[in-house]
């Protein structure tokens, strides 16, 4: 297997965290005391003057030393602990030193592995990971992950720093049983750097959850720097030690409710009290911005409770319920699927009792809504999923309306602590969905998932080879992820589009105008091939955006691997030429194997051609449009040369000339300009006019204008060939080896959903899904003594030469500008003010013989409040 990439990622700001210190019902203050926190980092010199509990120190790496020769370990240990200067959240907390990166940013799983057991060993209450990689299919990392979750360790990670591209979250952030942190800057927006959802796990056959799972400040923070004093910096490792701060805070707070307080309980905690941010999407947000105070108040009068994550679905309700609320339901098309994380604060393990059921309301026609639910056997640790399917009846074919319910799931785990019975808990899931009439056949587009491979766990160089610091193609290839600009795009025009997660077998062609094939990795079934003839035939186009494929070149961009001690070779090109050239061979179309690059014009649109193949052979009925573009696999492999070529790179043909009724076919060779990975210039308008013709035949002036008239110049390119020796077939769901031959395994079933059994309730839905679900019971308790704001506010200065440093799992490290942030001089004194009624307010009740120590402390806080940026 292909081991892991993990890495720093790097950002904070400062002493903010002062004015959230809570205060018991003693009055006193709330800073960390008994709690053990462990940071998982580069080190920590123990003389640091910033902390004052440092309990141990452990240095897993093969360097001998303790000390942190890099500052990424020191300015998070900062930020949950510092004691002066740029305060910490929890200065009292007990510090767990875990050294598991050099000072060259090298780590390995293994030592991560050590780390982690000792950790369990030291019954550590708080763990922060301000690092993080793709590679979610680490099985010993993320089993180990599993471990330190089901022994009561809460784990605080940062989602990544890859934003704002989606479909780039980090493991073991994008974990169920982990709190995915994200970043947002001083003004409430979400930070670009900051990664975004969804997760991949479930590609193709399913679709991904929400992460991260709360957001919060990751923008020019200041923390604590290596040698003493003060450095300003930016990213989702800032975000990351500020929610591990803040759940220290809260830890220390409520430990008298003892093992209430888990893993699961605190992720509650902080989500049902996190404040959503207007105009952002949950796979950007999650469920909004830490909000310390409420969750306060919840913890202390939480009583063990299963939850739901989304805890409802709305699938009208925009921005925030993106993408769904940017497509109706119809009848016959690919059911949509809500993947919803089930977060179980009765115990460590759990499982659903019985099966969860669909109640649609009578009034709001839920009768015409079909719901299919599969979900996981058994909760652990400490959560699981529950993925609803949503499918329109067909009664419904012509109706245009809303259409409500909801389900219900009912949790239970093994009996407490002196408890006897087992104990259980019953979620409610509202659910509404927008249903329209049945679109026309032409408007309605097909995205093949099924296709689509990616790392991990094997090696799918990127498409673009020009990006360096990019090697692997990691991003889902989804249309949610690095599709979404495309997907919008497509929308906009007035198209339907929907994703196919199972083999061209399982989908009734006649009611598709477009299949759209981009970028595959994948081989196709004989049966495949054999169907899609037979729909092209019937009417069904086809449009395939193909990349770049040469052995040579993939043999060139092969890499050494530190973790495994092994070469990574790729397992294809950019996508599957070979495969590809196989699909089409009905139509004599072929895809040549050699690379080209170059820029040029259509009309007055300007092209960028990115690492994409060539068209060998064309039907001579067909449209071809070529192109001068340079070989850019000369140049990946050190002999570059400057002659320009005549490139076919464009096709179109009508299948059957005679038959209008038979479908179309349109070829191009590069995916990079609808892909927003490493975007270059967009190509959104060459996709309509493809579709245009597809749809409709008419053939848009724009391809009859550059029209290749003879093939007598073209440039020969030989006919691509799987490279010897290829593992393909050991992350393929086409392939399988046998007598050490790869060849297609039997073609699965295509997945038959069972839909639940509904049972009517005549009852009226609310209007807004969102208020009206209390995911947790709130007690205002008047005597706990909480600052006036309950939303954190910064008291920092902002150094003006602020810092984004970021150690991606590139482990390279990457310099990017940071903006000086303008503070509002309203939220200076609005934080100044806050401290003065709490410091009058403690001066009224305290018993005088204290009133010197508290003066002083609310002095420091005071004196902490943040200056104006220069």
């Amino acid at each position: 297997c292909i081991a892991p990439i993990r890495t720093l990622k790097i950002a904070v700001k400062d002493c903010f965290r002062s004015s959230l210190q809570l205060k018991k019902r003693n009055r006193s203050f709330i800073i960390g005391k008994g709690v053990k926190v462990a940071i998982f980092d580069t080190g920590l010199s123990k003389n640091h003057p910033h902390f004052r509990k440092i309990k141990e120190r452990t240095n897993w790496t093969n360097e001998k030393t303790y000390d942190d020769g890099l500052g990424h370990g020191t300015f998070v240990a900062g930020v949950i602990a510092s004691s002066k200067e740029c305060l910490g959240f929890a200065p009292d907390a007990e510090l767990h030193i875990f050294r598991v990166f050099t000072n060259n940013q090298v780590s390995y799983t293994s030592w991560f592995l050590d780390a982690f057991n000792y950790a369990i060993l030291k019954k550590i209450n708080v763990l922060n990971l301000s690092i993080g990689g793709p590679d979610f299919k680490d099985h010993p990392f993320v089993d180990k992950v599993w471990e330190l979750t089901a022994n009561r360790v809460i784990m605080v990670s940062a989602i990544g720093n890859d934003g704002p591209l989606y479909g780039t979250l980090n493991n073991p952030a994008d974990q169920m049983d982990v709190i995915g942190v994200g970043g947002i800057n001083f003004e409430d927006q979400i930070a670009k750097f900051s990664s975004r959802g969804m997760t991949t796990w479930e590609l193709p056959h399913g679709y991904g959850r929400v992460k991260p799972d709360i957001v919060t400040y990751g923008s020019a923070v200041k923390g604590s720097h290596i040698k003493g004093g003060c450095r300003t910096l930016s990213g989702t490792s800032v975000a990351s030690p500020v929610v591990a701060g803040a759940v220290t805070l809260l830890a220390s707070g409520v430990l008298h409710r003892g093992d209430v307080i888990n893993p699961a309980s605190m992720k509650q905690a902080l989500m049902a009290s996190a404040r959503r941010l207007p105009g952002v999407n949950m796979f950007e947000q999650g469920h909004g911005k830490l909000n310390l105070m409420k969750a306060y108040q919840i913890l202390n009068s939480y009583t063990p409770q299963a939850s739901l994550s989304p805890s409802y679905i709305d699938l009208s309700e925009c921005p925030y319920m993106w993408p769904y609320c940017t497509q109706p339901l119809y009848h016959t098309s690919v059911p949509v699927i809500v993947n919803v994380t089930i977060l179980n604060g009765l115990g460590v393990s759990g499982k659903i009792v019985g099966k969860p059921q669909w109640h649609p309301y009578t009034p709001q026609q839920g009768h015409y809504l079909e719901v299919g639910i599969t979900y996981s056997e058994i909760l652990w640790p400490w959560s699981g999923w529950l993925a609803v399917h949503l499918s329109v009846a067909k009664e419904a074919a012509t109706y245009e309306g809303y259409a409500q319910g909801h389900v219900v799931v009912t949790v239970e785990s093994p009996p407490g602590s002196g408890e006897s019975e087992a104990r259980q808990s019953m979620v409610k899931l509202p659910i509404r969905a927008k249903i329209i009439p049945v679109p026309p056949r032409h408007k309605r587009v097909l995205w093949d998932q099924y296709h689509n491979l990616r790392y991990p766990p094997g090696y799918f160089p990127r498409d673009n080879l020009k990006v360096k610091n990019d090697p692997l193609d990691w991003n889902g290839d989804h249309i949610h992820t690095n599709f979404k600009d495309m997907y919008q795009n497509l929308r906009n025009t007035g198209y339907y589009v929907e994703v196919l997660g199972s083999p061209f077998t399982c989908f009734d062609a006649s009611q598709y105008g477009t299949l759209l094939i981009v970028d595959p990795e994948e081989e196709f079934f004989p049966e495949e091939i054999m169907k899609l003839k037979r729909d092209v035939d019937a009417g069904l186009s086809v449009i395939v955006f193909a990349d770049w494929y040469n052995v040579t070149v993939m043999k060139k961009v092969k890499f050494y691997d530190e973790n495994t001690r092994q070469w990574w070779m790729p397992d294809t090109g950019g996508s599957n030429v070979p495969a590809i050239n196989e699909l089409l061979a009905s139509w004599d179309i072929q895809l040549g194997d050699r690379v080209f690059e170059g820029k040029f014009k259509l009309n007055e649109h300007d092209v960028y051609y990115a690492s994409g193949t060539s068209i060998r052979t064309f039907p001579k009925e067909g449209v071809v449009i070529a192109r001068e573009l340079t070989d850019q696999g000369t140049d990946i492999l050190g002999e570059p040369e400057n002659t320009k070529y005549t490139v076919p790179i464009l096709g179109l043909t009508q299948t059957k000339s005679t038959d209008k009724k038979s479908g179309r076919i349109v070829v191009y060779g590069d995916s990079n300009c609808i892909d927003s990975s490493h975007l270059d210039t967009s190509c959104y308008w060459l996709l309509d006019a493809i579709l245009e013709f597809t749809a409709t035949s008419h053939m848009p002036s724009v391809f009859k204008d550059n029209k290749l008239l003879s093939w007598d110049s073209v440039t020969e390119t030989a006919n691509p060939h799987r490279m010897e020796g290829n593992r393909l077939y050991r992350y393929s769901n086409v392939l399988e080896k046998s007598l050490g031959e790869a060849q297609a395994r039997p073609i699965p079933p295509c997945p038959h959903l069972i839909y639940t059994q509904p049972v009517p309730l005549n009852v009226s839905a609310p209007s807004n899904l969102y208020q009206s679900q209390k995911l947790l019971s709130l007690i205002e308790e008047v005597n706990v003594l909480l600052p006036l704001d309950n939303n954190i506010k910064d008291a920092s200065g902002l150094d003006s030469k602020g810092e984004f440093i970021e150690w991606s799992w590139r482990n390279k490290p990457t310099t990017v500008s940071n903006k000086n942030e303008n503070f509002d001089l309203t939220l200076t004194f609005l934080v100044f003010l806050s401290l003065v009624v709490i410091y009058y307010s403690v001066k009224w009740y305290k018993p005088k013989p204290k009133k010197r120590k508290m003066c002083k402390r609310l002095l420091s806080i005071i004196n902490c409040r943040r200056t104006s940026t220069v």
